[in-house]
């Protein structure tokens, strides 16, 4: 089972990757973080008569992960009642992604992903995240991906989320799930 992080903080080692991190504790995985990425946004081609073209940037890097992953994290601070911009613009290039000719199968793929979402913010999440979730659930239920499951942490300053007991342990319990391959498994 191959396991990805996709950490789309401003910052390294921030609670939402912390929290990320507890999900795949002595699992192995790979973690990818999309700020060292240089991802140009989306200019919307759907519609011109050449389409899409190919952009000079390291958004490939992100697909080709993509690709090679079984199941996928993806780990953002609430920024603003929504993901981070650095996540929002790797979501929106997703577009253009799937109708790449040069992922011919990047589709049939998406579809057999398994996705968890972990977000973490200090302004009652737990209630005003719930949007976000719904972001990425429609989002995955749009590129067919199945939605697995998610977790909402409660942190303000750097390392609070350790004293989120609750979503700890629906950490520890995906933990369980992920290494039981759970995810993995035909539905």
């Amino acid at each position: 089972m191959k396991i990805t992080i996709f950490v789309g903080s401003s910052r390294k080692g921030g609670n939402s990757e912390k929290l990320a991190d507890f999900v795949v504790h002595d699992i192995e995985h790979e973690k990818m973080y999309v700020k060292d990425l240089h991802i140009r946004p989306i200019e919307d081609l759907r519609h011109a008569e050449n389409g899409f073209q190919t952009i000079d940037d390291d958004y490939d890097q992100f697909v080709e992960a993509l690709a090679k992953s079984d199941v996928v994290i993806f780990a953002t601070p609430i920024y603003w009642y929504s993901m981070s911009g650095l996540m929002k613009n790797l979501i929106d290039r997703l577009s253009q992604a799937i109708r790449d000719k040069r992922y011919p199968n990047l589709k049939e793929h998406l579809k057999t992903l398994r996705t968890i979402v972990v977000v973490v913010g200090g302004d009652e999440p737990r209630i005003k995240g719930l949007p976000l979730i719904q972001q990425f659930q429609y989002t995955l239920e749009f590129l067919n991906m199945p939605f697995s499951s998610y977790i909402i942490g409660v942190a303000n300053q750097p390392g609070d989320i350790l004293k989120d007991s609750s979503a700890l342990s629906q950490a520890a319990w995906l933990n369980q799930k992920l290494k039981s391959g759970f995810f993995t498994e035909e539905r």
